[in-house]
């Protein structure tokens, strides 16, 4: 699907509303294409009001209640060295309640969770995005958000 900045915002609100906990939500593509910014439409939509900084340096920013309807974990992998630096990040640990955002999931190798929802970004023009969605079976009944 090719979505501009406010498609993008309206698919990130329309995938808010059908979030579990447990859920991973993967996000790929090159610099710029717009991960971050689903990322803060997820979140602002869950009820987030503040800043939604890209976790590129923390790795990790933590997000809960009581502004959010459910806890969320948002990620960025990209200056991992090593598949096997994720296992000291726990990202399991939000998993049993929450919700994982997981930007640059690459860095994983073959370690993403087997019901990943994997999201790909790729700049049509300076103002569209073209998303890439694969839909692992426990989100089918899921999909597509509304």
């Amino acid at each position: 699907m090719l979505l501009d900045r406010d498609g993008l915002e309206q698919f990130a609100a329309a995938l808010a509303r059908q979030l579990r906990p447990g859920d991973v939500i993967a996000l790929s593509g090159p610099l710029g294409a717009g991960k971050t910014t689903l990322a803060r439409g997820v979140l602002n939509a869950l009820g987030h009001d503040g800043e939604v900084p890209s976790p590129t340096f923390t790795l990790v920013q933590a997000y809960d209640a009581p502004s959010l309807r459910l806890p969320v974990w948002h990620a960025d992998l990209y200056r991992l060295a090593a598949a096997g630096e994720v296992e000291e990040l726990g990202l399991d640990e939000i998993l049993a309640a929450g919700v994982l955002l997981l930007e640059w999931p690459e860095r994983l190798g073959d370690r993403l969770w087997p019901e990943t929802l994997q999201i790909r970004l790729d700049p049509e023009t300076d103002e569209t995005r073209r998303l890439t969605v694969r839909v692992p079976p426990g989100w089918e009944e899921r999909w597509p958000p509304t």
